[in-house]
C-alpha cells in the first residue's frame, strides 16, 4: 500500500491571520477533548475521507515573513482522489480559509482568483493539489498499512480479547497451537479476510525502486565529488596529478584538524576522526570503487566512443584510468568541503534562550496529551549560502533514500515512537518546516530524539538559523537537551485543528496488532510458532 505525505503552505494576508485563527477554531469542538471536530464530526471525516490517516491545519505567526498557513496530510494513495475527498468533506471551509491568503504570483494566480471569487464554485481540489510540497524529507513509522488494514487489524485484536474474556478458563487448560486454533474459529466468521493471505507491505518493485534510487544517488554524489579531479587529471600528467592531489589532502588534513574540535566552552562528548571517516573502511571502499568505475565506466564509455571515434575497447580503458583518478581525489574534495563547512559552523550563531510567547504556549499545551499520539509542526527560517544550500538538499535526499531502507520497521534507531513525518522547504526554499504525529508526550518524544538518534536529527535540521552548535552536520547539535528544545518549541504554531484515523493506537500497537492478525491469517501454526504469537495476545 502506497502511502502519500503532502503539505500546502499559502501565505496569508497579514489582517485576515486572526480571522482565519477563529475560522480553524471553529473546527475544533468546544472544549479541547479529542476526538469530534466543529460542525463537521471527525466520524463524518472519517467516512468522507477514508483514505486519511492523519490531518493538521496550522497557522504559522509572521516574524520575519507573513503568516503561513499549512494544511499537513498522510494518506493512502495518489494525491488527487484525496483532495477531491477533502473538498467534498470541507469544501466550503476551504474556501473560506483560501480567502484569507495572499493570491501567489506564479501560473496559479488564475486559479487562486477562480477559487475565490464572490459566490465561487470552482473546485478547490486542483489549486490545493497545484500547490501541494513534496516532503524533502519523510518517515513512515507503519510503513505499507492502509488505514483501513489498521483500523480492520485493530478490531481484531479487540475481538481476541472478547473472546479470551468470555471464555477464560477454557482458554487456560489449552496448549499454544489449541489457543491459535479455537481463537481463529470463533473469530473467521466475523473476520472473512483472514482466509485470504495477507497483502504485501512493501512490494517487490517498490523495494527495488527504493535500492536503485540509493544507488544512483550514491554513485551521482561520488561522481559529483570527483569531478574537480577529473577536470585536473585532464589538464596535467598523471604523476603532477597526483602530487597536487596529495598535497592538497595534505594541507587541508591539516586545517582540518586545527579547527574540527568543539568551539572553546562548549561540552561535547563527540570526536571526529577524519582518518576514521576517509580511510576506517578500506575494504568497502575498495568493493565500492569497483563497483563504482564498472557503473558509470558502462554508462560513459558509448558516449566516450562516439565523440573521439575509438573503439569500445580503447573507450572503456581510458575512461576506467580517467574515473580511477578522479576518485583518487574524493578523500581531498570531501577534506575541502569539510573544511569549508566547519568554517561556516564556527561562526554561525546560536540561540541559548530563544524566546517562545506565553499564550502560544499556552495554546499548544491545551492541545497536547489528550490521546497517546500528538502532534507538532515547526518552521525555521535556513542559513544563507551555496555551500548550504546544496548540503540541505543533498542531506535530506541521502537521508530520505537512507530511511526508506533502514527504517522500513519503524525504528529510527532505538525508537518506534512516529507514526507520519516530514521535512519540505516553503517560502521559495528560505525556511525548512517540519510536521510530526507522534506517539507518547512532546518531551518524552524529543528526549528520545536527543538521546537515540540526535545525529540524524542534527541532519535534518542543522541548517536551520538558531540551531543549537554543531560540527560536520551530524555532530553535537540536538545532542545539547535543554538547548535544542528550547528551540525546537520557539519554532513550533498551535495546530489548531488535528486528526487522527486512529487516535486510541501506537505505533507499537499497529504492529502488535499486525502480527496478530498474520498469526490468525494461517490455518495452523506449531506449537513453537504459537508459543511466540501468543505473546502478542
Amino acid at each position: 500500500m502506497r502511502q502519500t505525505t503532502l503539505s500546502v503552505g499559502l501565505e496569508v494576508k497579514p489582517e485576515s491571520h486572526n480571522h482565519l485563527c477563529g475560522l480553524l477554531d471553529k473546527l475544533r469542538p468546544a472544549s479541547t477533548s479529542y476526538p469530534s471536530g466543529g460542525n463537521i464530526s471527525f466520524a463524518t471525516l472519517a467516512n468522507s475521507v477514508p483514505v486519511l490517516h492523519f490531518m493538521s491545519l496550522s497557522v504559522f505567526p509572521g516574524f520575519d515573513y507573513d503568516p503561513l498557513f499549512v494544511i499537513e496530510a498522510n494518506f493512502d494513495g495518489e494525491p488527487g482522489p484525496f483532495w477531491a475527498q477533502l473538498e467534498a468533506c470541507y469544501g466550503p471551509e476551504l474556501r473560506s480559509f483560501l480567502r484569507c491568503c495572499k493570491r501567489p504570483l506564479d501560473q496559479d494566480g488564475p486559479l487562486f482568483d477562480a477559487v475565490t471569487a464572490t459566490d465561487s464554485r470552482a473546485p478547490i481540489a486542483p489549486y490545493l493539489q497545484a500547490r501541494a510540497e513534496r516532503p524533502t524529507v519523510f518517515h513512515h513509522g507503519n510503513r505499507g498499512m492502509g488505514r483501513d488494514r489498521i483500523l480492520a487489524e485493530f478490531a481484531l485484536f479487540k475481538g481476541t480479547r472478547v473472546a479470551i474474556a468470555a471464555a477464560d478458563r477454557a482458554y487456560r487448560t489449552l496448549s499454544p497451537a489449541g489457543i491459535h486454533a479455537k481463537l481463529r474459529a470463533e473469530l473467521i466468521g466475523q473476520f472473512q479476510w483472514l482466509d485470504q493471505p495477507a497483502p504485501r507491505r512493501i512490494s517487490l518493485a517498490e523495494n527495488i525502486a527504493d535500492w536503485l534510487k540509493l544507488g544512483t544517488f550514491i554513485v551521482t554524489a561520488v561522481f559529483a565529488l570527483s569531478l574537480p579531479g577529473l577536470v585536473l587529471a585532464l589538464a596535467v600528467p598523471p604523476g603532477v596529478y597526483f602530487l597536487l592531489v596529495i598535497l592538497g589532502f595534505v594541507v587541508l588534513a591539516a586545517w582540518l584538524k586545527r579547527i574540527a574540535g568543539p568551539l572553546p566552552g562548549t561540552d561535547t562528548p563527540t570526536r571526529f576522526s577524519l582518518t576514521g571517516l576517509l580511510f576506517g573502511q578500506l575494504l568497502p571502499i575498495a568493493f565500492f570503487l569497483a563497483l563504482y568505475l564498472a557503473i558509470v565506466s558502462a554508462i560513459a564509455t558509448p558516449l566516450s566512443a562516439l565523440l573521439t571515434g575509438q573503439s569500445l575497447a580503447l573507450a572503456w580503458g581510458d575512461m576506467l584510468i580517467w574515473l580511477a583518478l578522479g576518485f583518487a581525489s574524493v578523500p581531498t574534495t570531501i577534506t575541502g568541503i569539510l573544511v569549508w563547512l566547519r568554517a561556516l559552523e564556527r561562526a554561525d550563531s546560536a540561540q541559548d534562550a530563544p524566546p517562545v510567547d506565553p499564550e502560544m504556549l499556552r495554546g499548544m499545551a491545551r492541545r497536547e496529551d489528550w490521546i497517546p499520539q500528538n502532534h507538532m509542526g515547526s518552521i525555521v527560517l535556513i542559513k544563507p549560502g551555496i555551500l548550504r544550500a546544496i548540503l540541505i538538499r543533498v542531506g535530506h535526499r541521502g537521508l530520505g533514500l537512507l530511511l526508506r531502507i533502514v527504517a522500513r520497521g519503524g525504528y529510527l534507531g532505538s525508537m518506534r515512537t512516529i507514526h507520519f513525518a516530514h521535512w519540505a522547504m516553503v517560502n521559495n526554499k528560505s525556511r525548512l518546516m517540519f510536521f510530526s504525529n507522534f506517539d507518547q508526550t512532546w518531551e518524552s518524544y524529543l528526549d528520545d530524539f536527543i538521546e537515540k538518534a540526535h545525529e540524524g536529527l542534527s541532519l535534518a535540521w542543522s541548517c536551520g538559523v538558531g540551531f543549537p552548535p554543531v560540527r560536520f552536520l551530524i555532530y553535537d547539535g540536538a545532542s545539547h537537551g535543554g538547548q535544542f528544545k528550547a528551540w525546537a518549541r520557539h519554532s513550533m504554531a498551535i495546530s489548531r485543528f488535528w486528526y487522527s484515523a486512529y487516535p486510541e493506537l501506537t505505533t507499537d500497537q499497529i504492529e502488535r496488532n499486525y502480527r496478530v492478525a498474520l498469526g490468525l491469517r494461517k490455518a495452523t501454526l506449531s506449537e513453537e510458532e504459537a508459543a511466540l504469537w501468543i505473546n502478542d495476545l
